[in-house]
């Protein structure tokens, strides 16, 4: 895992949702969006993680296409979040970055490992 840019920035994003969602949850009161965003947020990097052990090429894509989702949703919660008023402008962007980051990330290496998979 430590040799992965993915899989170490996914995991350093896990830590900022846990922290994200301790604090939220504790200052904010909220519950129910709150846990969406550990879930999701959090399930990246497991993700990535499983596709990092992954038996194929076919189950490494997979994978990482459900890593995909879940950083989608994440951002999706975060947007809400943002647009709802209950996170400011800089608790938005401290989480979107790096969870845009990881999606354009996940998703170059899906359409290279797609790639290589139909021209070998």
């Amino acid at each position: 895992m430590s040799e992965s840019i993915v899989g170490k920035k996914s995991f350093e994003f896990a830590i900022k949702i846990v922290c994200f969602y301790k604090k939220f949850s504790i200052e904010k009161k909220e519950f129910v969006m709150s846990k969406q965003i550990l879930r999701s947020g959090t399930s990246v990097g497991a993700n990535v993680r499983e596709a990092l052990n992954a038996q194929s090429r076919m189950d490494f894509i997979h994978k990482l296409s459900i890593s995909q989702k879940e950083c989608d949703e994440t951002i999706y919660w975060l947007e809400l979040l943002f647009a709802t008023d209950y996170i400011s402008k800089e608790e938005f962007e401290s989480l979107k970055n790096p969870a845009t980051e990881i999606l354009k990330i996940i998703r170059s290496i899906i359409i290279t490992t797609k790639s290589k998979t139909h021209n070998s």
